[in-house]
């Protein structure tokens, strides 16, 4: 190996190659995609894991996929020890590694030479599985049985860059949308073999012996950048409560999340063993997106330029229990929904609960739930007499505010921090037979504060042509995601049925429904929560929302203590209105 110290110029130039490696598979799985929920929502991460099981780079993936990588290929040498070149494995067991069975993840094993160095890992989001019902999500599946989907404990699909055709004819006789499937599959497969080609060419230029020495060092730097800024937080025991809210006949879930700062000795603990046992449905979640989504919120709360690799993770312990909601499922326990509502609630709580810590920490929560918006679309396209199956990403759910900014608009969901795009309605119109009568903001849905939280949103669409089935879960119809140090918690989510008659019904927190022509599912997703006390607000802040329409002239006055004056194309603050508004409403 090597002497001494890598140069820093060096170490960066190498780090950043990486990440530009996990982009171009990103990149290659974004234009090969087949489905929209891959090819236009960008429901799937990249990463590189090392030969020795640890999460070096993942760039822009999604925290909900990326912190549990090297678990999967961890299971996949236990399952495989004699891994060749030219192997790729598909992975989606929710019991060691998995997220849920609707990630897909290709694993390919990167060999120099005679050594396995690196694992190139692709995981995409499913449009179908082989559910029982025609939903990636089933959140009332009762156990894994009913679930029904196709499960892949690191199946060897690929030897010497070959198709397993078994593997391959099994999924297209039980995935509804076969070739949908397999384009993605081939695009999921495509943006692995890139990262071995890319990560081969890196090892060619710089030798195996200086990769190994940039490895090492690149994760003692990342745990030392880790411990800096985990002595910056306060130490303390700040603990979070919260819930799931009831769906079907589930009553609420409480949740809790126990988080511990020692700032001295540069660590954080986050204890989830004390809740609730696993429940007889799809929302429990995997070891996977429990840990993941703990450290995902510590990681909102502090430098965002501190590496999210495994040498970061070292100063993060994180308490798990089998058969718990929010732990360790045994089989047949179902995790349907592992990677979304309970763990959006989960992440919420953790970033949050360093709000107890003072003033300058914390994040509120941000909007929760995956109601007919973000619903999966099933049925027989007239246009073509073909079946169609696809995860919508039409809804966004509003960003949760924090110390330095306003709630991102396009937050979407907790678990994906804003990277997750929302679909094109034009596409999602072109691809399938559904129509969308309006997607808007909602003004006065963000919850307000020195910075507030981000709108919600409400949309409506019917089918074409043929009736059309609708699957959703949501959440925060009954508790809302709240703010904090004194910011309001953003709007409540809600789901109806608007029939051609006008008569407009509430829908259940979750089901399906075969929406036919004329009929219109309505879907109001939840607000972020506010950070600080409203009448704090910078005035200009709220003239610019209110000119946006985020915010009503009522709620500037009577909220935010803000008087707004003149016509609507030109509004202006009343400043000595503002002054005695304010007063009047005890601003500090």
């Amino acid at each position: 190996m090597t002497s001494g110290t890598l140069d820093p110029a060096q170490m960066a130039v190498i780090a950043n190659r990486l990440d530009t490696i996990v982009r171009e598979m990103t990149s290659t799985l974004l234009r090969a995609g087949r489905s929209s929920v891959i090819a236009v929502a960008r429901d799937f991460s990249c990463s590189i894991v090392t030969g020795e099981d640890e999460l070096l780079a993942s760039a822009e993936g999604l925290p909900v996929h990326i912190f549990g990588a090297h678990l999967q290929t961890a299971e996949l040498r236990r399952r495989h020890p004699d891994l060749r070149d030219g192997d790729a494995y598909l992975d989606n067991d929710p019991y060691v590694g998995g997220s849920h069975h609707a990630d897909h993840t290709i694993m390919v094993p990167v060999f120099v030479g005679d050594t396995h160095l690196f694992t190139a890992v692709a995981k995409s989001h499913q449009a179908d599985i082989g559910n029982s019902m025609p939903t990636t999500y089933f959140a009332m599946a009762k156990d894994v049985y009913e679930e029904g989907a196709l499960n892949f404990p690191c199946v060897q699909v690929q030897r010497d860059r070959e198709d397993i055709s078994d593997v391959i004819e099994m999924c297209r006789r039980r995935i509804r949308v076969p070739d949908q499937w397999y384009g993605d599959y081939l695009a999921t497969l495509g943006a692995a073999r890139t990262g071995e080609r890319r990560l081969k060419e890196l090892v060619d230029v710089y030798g195996l012996e200086l990769i190994r020495q940039f490895v090492a060092e690149w994760f003692d730097y990342s745990e030392r950048r880790m411990t800096a800024a985990i002595s910056a937080l306060p130490s303390g025991r700040y603990v979070r409560h919260g819930q799931h809210d009831s769906v079907g006949p589930l009553p609420p879930i409480p949740l809790k999340v126990d988080l511990t700062v020692d700032a001295e000795a540069g660590r954080v603990s986050i204890d989830l063993r004390d809740n609730p046992d696993c429940v007889p449905a799809g929302l429990n979640m995997t070891r996977s997106t429990a840990t993941n989504m703990a450290i995902a919120g510590l990681f909102n709360n502090i430098d965002p330029t501190v590496p999210h690799n495994a040498g970061a993770f070292r100063r993060v312990e994180v308490l798990l229990r089998e058969n718990c909601v929010v732990g360790i499922p045994r089989h047949p326990t179902s995790a349907s929904m592992a990677t979304t509502n309970v763990a959006d609630r989960l992440v919420n709580l953790a970033q949050s609960a360093l709000g107890e810590a003072g003033t300058g920490h914390g994040v509120a929560e941000g909007g929760t739930g995956m109601g007919p918006g973000m619903g999966v679309i099933s049925g027989t396209d007239w246009r073509t007499g073909m079946p169609f199956v696809n995860q919508m990403f039409v809804a966004n759910n509003g960003g949760p505010a924090s110390r330095d900014c306003d709630g991102w608009l396009t937050w979407i969901l907790p678990v994906c921090a804003g990277l997750l795009y929302r679909d094109s309605i034009e596409i999602n119109e072109q691809k399938y037979p559904v129509q969308f009568d309006y997607v808007r903001l909602l003004p006065d849905s963000g919850g307000p504060g020195r910075h507030r939280g981000a709108n919600a949103m409400e949309l409506a669409y019917t089918a074409r042509g043929n009736p059309v089935d609708v699957v959703w879960t949501l959440d925060a119809h009954e508790s809302p995601p709240n703010g904090i140090h004194g910011g309001g918690p953003g709007a409540t989510a809600a789901a109806a049925l608007r029939h051609a008659t006008g008569e407009v019904t509430e829908l259940p927190g979750t089901g399906a429904i075969a929406l036919e022509p004329g009929q219109y599912v309505l879907n109001t997703t939840a607000g972020g929560g506010g950070f600080g006390d409203p009448r704090t607000r910078d005035a200009d802040a709220v003239l610019h929302d209110v000119a946006e329409g985020y915010v009503t002239r009522d709620a500037a006055a009577e909220v935010y203590g803000v008087v707004i004056v003149g016509e609507e194309h030109s509004p202006r603050v009343d400043q000595d209105a503002t002054e005695r508004r304010r007063a009047a409403l005890g601003a500090v």
